[in-house]
């Protein structure tokens, strides 16, 4: 089983990428919430958490060999979870997840099922069966609003510690703010002051070239 993959984004679509590694290409499935994210690291090599399952009719023998792929280890987990409830199969959870994980899990950590709705294919039976299934499983991922532990904390510099207290005043979950904090980091490691990391932790958000 393909549990990790490292390539060059290629090609963004709105519900898949394309990486190439040493002149092989691989179509992989992606959640929509990530969409924006792997946009902005188009040309650049990246490494997608993997999960491998085949598609079609097994009667018949029509499979076909399908990847998703996932920016960080505990997003995969989610979705394992995630697909765990009865009626969310692998495609339906891939469009249904428009949201970042942890906001997810703090609607289903909260049983906000009104909020769940909200979420492309989820309509009310759906939204009550997961968090009738999840409710105080999923719990980790969920942001609680807590000041981030201090070694978490220890690897970013001043200024990017400032742009994620910017981020997080501004509405953003923590966990999110830091992603995309360490995201830019990945690709501008060169920036300084607390403006630009937060003008490039937003451009991330929103799938803007940079």
């Amino acid at each position: 089983m393909i549990v990790r993959i490292t390539g060059t984004i290629v090609e963004v679509y709105e519900d898949h990428v394309v990486l190439e590694r040493a002149g092989l290409a691989r179509e992989v499935l992606v959640p929509q919430y990530a969409v924006g994210e792997l946009a902005a690291c188009r040309g650049r090599e990246m490494t997608l958490h993997t999960l491998e399952y085949l598609e079609g009719n097994q009667a018949s023998g029509n499979l076909v060999p399908r990847l998703i792929g996932f920016c960080y280890p505990d997003d995969k987990r989610f979705f394992t979870r995630f697909i765990s409830v009865k009626g969310i199969g692998l495609r339906k959870a891939l469009k249904a997840l428009a949201e970042p994980v942890a906001k997810v899990a703090t609607w289903i950590k909260a049983g906000d099922t009104k909020a769940l709705t909200r979420l492309p294919g989820i309509g009310g039976r759906a939204a009550q069966l997961i968090v009738a299934e999840l409710r105080g499983k999923i719990d980790e991922f969920a942001f609680g609003g807590e000041a981030a532990p201090a070694d978490e904390l220890a690897g970013l510099t001043q200024d990017q510690q400032d742009a994620l207290e910017v981020l997080v005043a501004w509405g953003d979950s923590r966990s999110e703010a830091e992603r995309w904090i360490q995201r830019a980091a990945q690709l501008h490691p060169d920036l300084t002051g607390p403006d630009e990391w937060v003008r490039i932790a937003y451009r991330i958000k929103t799938g803007a070239e940079t």
